[in-house]
């Protein structure tokens, strides 16, 4: 499971470092997607499975099953971690996130979210739910 928050800066060349304990259960090898609220998600070859997997059992002839496995199988890339840690965010999902240099990267259960950081700032500050209302809302 991926937990825990982390600041981190492109380099130069648009890649970013994972974290180690990121690392540590991810390996070298994941996917990268466009994620949900304007962030980047990426999965493990597993996670990716079981999730792609949701995708594809959708009813094709439904258009918005159409646009979400466009949306997330689309614009999907293959990335491999150097020795470093560190991997290539292309050009079309750093656009699409607003990544220029800065960036947060959330562990989040089955998943890793890179956000450029004045975006996850301004959705942060910017939310009107309250968690409280928000479990509340979930029975949580």
């Amino acid at each position: 499971m991926f937990q825990g928050e982390y600041n981190k800066g492109l380099d130069a060349k648009g890649r970013l470092i994972l974290p180690v304990k990121f690392r540590e259960e991810l390996g070298t090898r994941f996917i990268l997607t466009k994620g949900l609220d304007g962030c980047l998600f990426i999965y493990s070859p597993q996670s990716w499975e079981g999730f792609s997997a949701r995708l594809q059992g959708l009813n094709t002839s439904s258009r918005d099953a159409r646009r979400l496995v466009r949306y997330f199988i689309g614009s999907s890339v293959e990335c491999e971690a150097d020795k470093q840690g560190r991997f290539l965010i292309p050009p079309s999902l750093r656009d699409f996130a607003g990544i220029e240099k800065e960036t947060t990267v959330l562990g989040v259960t089955d998943r890793i979210e890179i956000w450029a950081t004045d975006k996850y700032r301004s959705y942060l500050e910017n939310d009107e739910s309250s968690i409280e209302d928000i479990a509340g809302s979930l029975e949580f």
